[in-house]
């Protein structure tokens, strides 16, 4: 993929924490994952405060993204291939 701003992806959360999104990812989604800084999400490396959580429900990926000088933001984005590479490769914290 390359460009976040190419998905067709829903903010959940504006100018939000970390802590405010694992929050939010930890009572919303079905499956929780964590990875740490670097993990690749749709070609690019996340970055964050570890570990960073990224929450699965069905093909719908909710994750934190940080854009540098605009802040972090929670964002929502269905996507099949991204959500099975996220269930191969990160630690699974609930099912």
């Amino acid at each position: 993929m390359g460009c976040i701003e190419k998905l067709n992806y829903e903010v959940i959360q504006k100018y939000t924490s970390f802590k405010e999104g694992a929050a939010y990812i930890s009572k919303n989604c079905a499956e929780i994952y964590e990875v740490q800084p670097g993990f690749k999400l749709f070609d690019k490396a996340i970055i964050g405060i570890p570990p960073i959580r990224i929450g699965i429900d069905g093909d719908v990926i909710t994750f934190p993204f940080t854009k540098p000088c605009y802040g972090t933001f929670l964002l929502r984005v269905s996507d099949a291939e991204e959500a099975a590479l996220v269930r191969r490769t990160a630690k699974c914290i609930k099912h």
